[in-house]
């Protein structure tokens, strides 16, 4: 498309915000910005203003005013919510709306996988990242990962491969963006104070189907009701993942290994006159990804990477090396006999559930912080039994403590900081236990990002360790 002389009002001056702007800048596009933050807490302005943005076109600490700058386009980051009231006018002024994620990918040519579901987004982009370039193409991994798309794609051709990781704040404004290969995790209540409902949610992570052809491939979870009930939405074939069912077209797990079923015939597998059998792939105790949770995102990649072409021995060799990302069940290290793990992108319920489900040890949890409007109860359940003791932190921490009583945990203490939780989970914790930051919450009642607060937990424990006491 053509942005030449266009006046698009990029909305969000964060990571997407700005990588946006820079792509249209760069298109000769008149930009105009609007945030909520002052000048001076937009990083990369500088960058923009040089690149001819102008002063004059910023929107700063106000809502800006649609007919004052009458925009071609909206494009909106994904914090921001669409039913903003300037938003809306735009909307009933017939003025399209498109997320980062539309700019960036509407007229790439690249092959593009993406990624989304309520969790496990992060791990299985990354683990799909490294396996696309197993295949020796050229591969650009980004997205909701904390890597903007604008900006990472524009010089791939069509014999390159883009890795999404696809939030519901990024696909439901998505238009006319066509995902190749589309994988959709799971589904559970997750950003309810931005959607409203359940309904709304997977109607957003759904978008991810919508402009597929029967020429692309859909890879989803047969486990899971919700997301096996979204293949009659798709035009693209379907592939379905199970760590529960054998299935003979498709990727399970057997108890022991990660196996590709009789009837599933990848791009990657060796053609044969042989009598075809189910395939193992690899062990699942060959794996450094820890749970159940971890399987279905490995059998996730195992279906990406046969559609990309790569032979069964080349994904075994990926997934056997592939290590946990940062703060996703993250090892910080063993002090004194204790484990410690950094589960900061643990930041909805069901999320924290599954890290709880990986380890047999008894459990110092840390968690807390800014919730979505999501319902703890299961977590705070699945806690009781298998935590010694609730450190509860940040905004949500009274109506946690108040649930947890009710449920019966024994041991919960309330701290008045985060340092002051880590400090309190370490003084809790006995050789043998795993201290665990696993929130069920975000970070931004205390912290900028999930990074941050993780960034900040490692910090302490180490310090504390390394100093004498």
């Amino acid at each position: 498309m053509n942005y030449k002389n266009k006046k698009v009002l990029v909305v969000g001056g964060g990571l997407s915000g700005m990588a946006a702007a820079k792509k249209l800048l760069l298109q000769g596009a008149e930009v105009f910005l609007t945030d909520r933050q002052p000048k001076d807490k937009l990083a990369g302005l500088k960058a923009l203003e040089e690149l001819g943005l102008d002063e004059s076109h910023l929107v700063l600490e106000r809502e800006p005013v649609i007919e004052e700058i009458n925009p071609d386009l909206l494009v909106l980051s994904p914090g921001v919510s669409p039913q903003q009231t300037f938003v809306r006018q735009a909307l009933a002024q017939g003025i399209p709306l498109w997320s980062e994620v539309e700019l960036a990918l509407r007229d790439s040519t690249a092959q593009i996988v993406g990624i989304t579901g309520s969790n496990g987004k992060t791990t299985t982009a990354s683990l799909c990242g490294e396996l696309a370039k197993a295949t020796g193409r050229k591969t650009v991994v980004a997205g909701n990962i904390g890597l903007a798309l604008c900006g990472q794609v524009d010089h791939l051709t069509s014999q390159d491969i883009v890795v999404a990781e696809l939030s519901s704040f990024q696909l439901e404004l998505i238009d006319k963006v066509r995902i190749n290969i589309a994988v959709i995790l799971n589904l559970s209540p997750d950003h309810l104070d931005r959607h409203g409902t359940m309904e709304n949610y997977i109607a957003a992570k759904a978008r991810i189907l919508e402009n597929q052809t029967p020429e692309d491939l859909a890879i989803l979870n047969w486990d899971d009701l919700k997301v096996r009930e979204l293949a009659s939405l798709t035009r693209a074939r379907v592939v379905f993942f199970s760590s529960r069912e054998r299935l003979e077209k498709g990727v399970f797990w057997d108890g022991e290994d990660i196996t590709v079923g009789c009837h599933y015939q990848g791009a990657g597998s060796v053609k044969t006159n042989k009598k075809i059998t189910d395939r193992k792939i690899v062990g699942s105790s060959e794996l450094l990804l820890r749970g159940r949770h971890n399987l279905e995102n490995a059998m996730a990649g195992v279906a990406v990477a046969l559609e990309l072409g790569l032979q069964e021995e080349q994904i075994a060799q990926v997934l056997r090396s592939f290590q946990p990302v940062e703060h996703r069940q993250e090892i910080v290290g063993k002090f004194n006999g204790i484990l410690f793990i950094n589960d900061s992108k643990g930041t909805n319920p069901e999320s924290s559930i599954k890290a709880l489900q990986s380890y047999n040890d008894p459990i110092v949890l840390i968690a807390g912080g800014k919730n979505k409007g999501l319902d703890m109860t299961d977590f705070l359940l699945e806690a009781k039994k298998r935590v010694k003791s609730l450190v509860l932190v940040g905004e949500a921490a009274p109506k946690m403590e108040l649930l947890a009583k009710d449920i019966g945990l024994k041991r919960i203490l309330r701290a008045s900081s985060f340092e002051d939780g880590v400090s309190k989970a370490i003084a809790e914790a006995e050789p043998g236990d795993v201290v665990l930051l696993s929130p069920a919450c975000t970070s931004w009642d205390m912290f900028k990002s999930y990074e941050v607060r993780g960034e900040l937990f490692k910090e302490l424990v180490r310090k504390h360790y390394s100093e004498p006491n």
